[in-house]
Parts: C-alpha cells; sequence; structure tokens
C-alpha cells in the first residue's frame, strides 16, 4: 500500500516561500502522476498541479502559475511543490494525490480534476499559513 505523506508547510509572510515534499513511503514515486490540491477553510478543494508519469509534463492552475513550481526526485520518491510569492490568499491545507499509469487526470484543464478522492492515494495534508 502506497503511503503519501506531505510535509513542508508552516506560517510564512506574504511574499514569502515554501516548499512542500511529497514523500512515498517503500514504492519509486516516479511511475505515479502526481498532483497537489489545496482546501482553504470554507472554500472548496481545487487542483494546484501536476507533474505525470509518462513524460514529467507540468500543469499549474491559472493562480499559481509563474510562482509554484513542480518537481520530481527520483532518487528521494519524493516530488516538491516550490511555492514563491506567497499569498494571504495561498492559505490553505496542501494534498498530494498518486495516480498509476495509465495516468488521466494529469492535464492542463485544471478545472476538470477529479477530487483526490477519485486518486488512487492522497496523504493528509500540510498546512500554508500565509500571513499579510
Amino acid at each position: 500500500q502506497l503511503q503519501l505523506v506531505e510535509s513542508g508547510g508552516g506560517l510564512v509572510q506574504s511574499g514569502g516561500s515554501l516548499r512542500l515534499s511529497c514523500a512515498a513511503s517503500e514504492f519509486p514515486l516516479e511511475f505515479y502522476s502526481i498532483a497537489w490540491f489545496r482546501q482553504a477553510p470554507g472554500k472548496e478543494r481545487e487542483g494546484v498541479s501536476c507533474i505525470s508519469s509518462s513524460d514529467d509534463s507540468t500543469y499549474y492552475a491559472d493562480s499559481v502559475k509563474g510562482r509554484f513550481t513542480i518537481s520530481r526526485d527520483n532518487a528521494k520518491s519524493t516530488v516538491y511543490l516550490q511555492m514563491n510569492s506567497l499569498k494571504p490568499e495561498d492559505t490553505a491545507v496542501y494534498y498530494c494525490t498518486a495516480e498509476r499509469p495509465p495516468a488521466y487526470y494529469c492535464s492542463a484543464y485544471v478545472s476538470q480534476w477529479p477530487d483526490i478522492l477519485e486518486y488512487d492515494y492522497w496523504g493528509q495534508g500540510t498546512q500554508v499559513t500565509v500571513s499579510s
């Protein structure tokens, strides 16, 4: 059973940076499409970014384009979400998900990604709080 563990969240001032990690125990993440979602208080969960299993194509929600970068370190079986120029509206719990191949969800149509419960695996989340 693949287990995903997110880390790297915390409290940061507006304009600051954080790097979130999504690590897998006992399974190499390189064969999975990985997506990051977030859920702010009182709001629906939304897709943030994903990296595909087929060719490592990356996709981003419009709200984070140019500020967030998703990447893999296969040697560490970890996927990162580098978040720069953070804004108070980025405050949320961030979740990572994994989709086994053949993976269909990771695409440029972020609004069409299913909820994390439709993925094969997901983590418990890490809190990101951006103060103004």
